[in-house]
């Protein structure tokens, strides 16, 4: 039997799992119940696991009756804080929380992917890790997967994300940048209070913000090309106590998003040599806090090679659909940090079922039918890739 003739027997099984965490969704480092709830599955199903990554996570491995390469496989666990507005009669039942990024998705398309495997596993060449990983949203699971050796012996990885932005039946499945890298910074600008009267007896730290806002954007009009998107964002600023003060001190808070790894690891140094020297520019002090959440998610090629041939074979050869890069981050990309990677994105797009509303929409959903492909995916990248 084929991938597609044993993932036919589960189609029913995934939905009922995507439903039922669905209706039980958990925030990220707290997917206490989501874990138990698929350990309790894969033990029905009689594979080996072992926990992995904070305290949730869990890294299935499936061996393969034949020798082969190994190839990790992985789907992200944890909910948002989004009030749902779906009205699906399996909406949240936790109140101020819902999948509203489709990871339930992701788990029942992983766990039947699991169940396909292990019922090939006298065809499957080499080894299969299924990483089951919490804290995507605040990107803090793949790095403790890693930590914990989800990626000893592995030769690549591979993951799916749903989405509706592609349509229900295509899959997005492209090499080179695909997702942004995502950073935090806050800046602290200390300057000297006055009265409003007499602004030549103070460092208006206001006026210092100002300067510094406008000189960071200099990073992407002058020092990045053109062809290198580069985004420098100022979400925030807090600065005075009146009308008639001096502001003594200025805070403000951004993000910065790049598609070039080379781009990321020198964004910090920009930002500190412009915020250093603006500051002194008007007598002023200022410090930088830069934080490195995720890097750039890029698609090796010949990963995306052997994932596109999968796709065709369970799909069709018209199901590749073009997307233009996302500048939303993901933190999958610490594997693909260690080894050759790629994401898919999994159409589920329709109008005809309301699969219309973006992401961390309190009205995301899915089609729900388009579902089995992305477990047949899964399946099918390991099947043949491992076999290379």
């Amino acid at each position: 039997m084929n991938v597609q003739e044993i993932a036919s027997k589960y189609k029913d099984y995934l939905i009922e799992k995507r439903r039922f965490f669905h209706q039980y969704p958990e925030v990220s480092t707290k997917e206490y119940n989501t874990s138990k709830a698929i350990k309790e599955e894969l033990d029905k199903i009689g594979v080996s696991w072992r926990p992995c990554g904070l305290e949730t996570g869990i890294l299935v491995t499936i061996q393969g009756a034949k020798p082969g390469k190994t190839i990790l496989l992985r789907a992200d666990m944890d909910a948002l804080t989004v009030q749902e507005t779906t009205g699906a009669p399996y909406a949240s039942k936790n109140e101020g929380i819902m999948h509203a990024c489709g990871h339930d998705c992701h788990i029942a398309m992983l766990l039947t992917a699991v169940r396909i495997l292990d019922d090939m596993k006298d065809e499957l060449c080499g080894t299969v890790k299924l990483a089951f990983q919490p804290a995507e949203e605040v990107a803090m699971g793949a790095k403790s997967m890693i930590e914990q050796g989800a990626l000893e012996g592995v030769d690549a990885c591979f993951a799916i994300h749903v989405w509706t932005d592609v349509k229900s039946g295509m899959v997005s499945l492209e090499a080179g940048p695909r997702m942004a890298s995502a950073d935090e910074f806050h800046i602290t600008i200390k300057g000297k209070g006055c009265h409003g009267a007499q602004p030549e007896q103070g460092v208006d730290a206001v006026i210092v913000t100002a300067a510094m806002i406008n000189n960071l954007q200099a990073i992407v009009s002058r020092e990045i090309s053109p062809a290198d998107p580069a985004v420098v964002t100022v979400g925030s600023i807090q600065a005075g106590t009146r009308w008639n003060v001096v502001a003594e001190n200025s805070y403000m808070t951004g993000t910065t998003r790049c598609f070039s790894n080379e781009v990321w690891s020198t964004f910090k140094d920009r930002m500190e040599r412009i915020v250093k020297s603006t500051a002194e520019t008007y007598r002023a002090e200022a410090e930088l806090e830069y934080l490195r959440i995720v890097p750039p998610t890029v698609n090796d090629p010949e990963v995306v090679a052997v994932a596109q041939k999968s796709a065709k074979t369970i799909l069709g050869e018209d199901c590749l659909a073009d997307l233009p890069a996302t500048t939303g981050g993901e933190d999958f990309s610490y594997f693909m940090q260690k080894v050759p990677g790629a994401v898919a994105m999994l159409g589920t797009g329709s109008e005809a079922c309301g699969a219309i509303w973006p992401n961390h929409s309190g009205n995301f959903c899915v089609d729900e039918a388009q579902l089995v492909k992305g477990a047949m995916l899964y399946a099918q990248v390991a099947m043949d890739f491992n076999a290379q």
